[in-house]
């Protein structure tokens, strides 16, 4: 599939079939290349733009905006300010990779964020879930868990997904990277059966092999640090399926 800086043009034609439409906005056409085939093999509809003046006639078209940080002319920060006022779902690429940089993004209403180069199945898995999200409001508005500063908070504890931070009754506990991607997922979808797959799927992508059991000691060493002090460990084994957290989460700000 030939991909250029020419005004964009669908990348399938399953409409009917199609799970959603998307916008993927950066100057980049091997990123657009290899990111629209792999979305558009999984279902979606999925249109390409350079910038932002060939993206403009497009957004009200999408379902989800893919917006780059850093584009020629109009960036990307300005675009997902219009998106946002438009009620667009935006998930953010850059390659500067700083907090601060993050940070704007999501408090100008991107949905989520991801460092670039990006893995597609990262994006495809974070992609569905902020398009799950926006369908279970009532008015497709729903504020993106992402939202910044952003914790959850359940029990005892508080994670701060901004700082990385799992904080309890003596202070915070350390999280390797993947326990705090494994617990974020977890608490992201509380009370919800999640398989190894998925698991694997939505915290760490494509940086892992089908059979790799590391999610059973992942979740072995998280159970043990939110049982510590005599805490109720929040994470159940649903035999021959996966996990569930039963603990009740909710979304706070700077903190509980």
């Amino acid at each position: 599939m030939a991909m250029s800086a020419a005004p964009a043009d669908p990348t399938t034609d399953a409409s009917s079939e199609a799970v959603g439409r998307l916008l993927i906005v950066d100057d980049d056409p091997g990123i657009r290349e290899v990111l629209s085939e792999y979305l558009a093999r999984h279902g979606f509809q999925v249109m390409t733009a350079a910038d932002a003046s060939q993206a403009e006639p497009l957004l009200d078209q999408a379902d989800l905006v893919v917006l780059d940080l850093m584009l020629p002319g109009e960036d990307g920060l300005s675009i997902c300010r219009r998106l946002s006022a438009r009620g667009v779902p935006v998930v953010m690429l850059s390659a500067m990779g700083e907090d601060v940089d993050r940070i704007v993004g999501l408090e100008l209403g991107a949905d989520d964020y991801l460092g670039k180069p990006c893995n597609p199945r990262e994006l495809l898995a974070r992609v569905r879930a902020v398009l799950r999200r926006r369908a279970g409001s009532s008015d497709g508005s729903a504020p993106p868990v992402f939202a910044a500063p952003a914790c959850l908070a359940f029990g005892a504890w508080t994670l701060d997904l901004m700082a990385r931070r799992l904080s309890g009754p003596r202070g915070d506990t350390p999280l390797s990277t993947g326990e705090f991607n494994l617990l974020k997922t977890m608490a992201e979808r509380p009370r919800r059966v999640l398989t190894r797959d998925q698991l694997l799927d939505l915290s760490r992508g494509d940086a892992c092999d089908a059979f790799d059991r590391a999610i059973d000691v992942q979740i072995s060493r998280l159970r043990k640090k939110l049982a510590a002090d005599g805490g109720q460990d929040p994470i159940r084994t649903v035999r021959g399926v996966g996990y569930v957290f039963e603990a009740e989460v909710r979304q706070v700000r700077g903190g509980a």
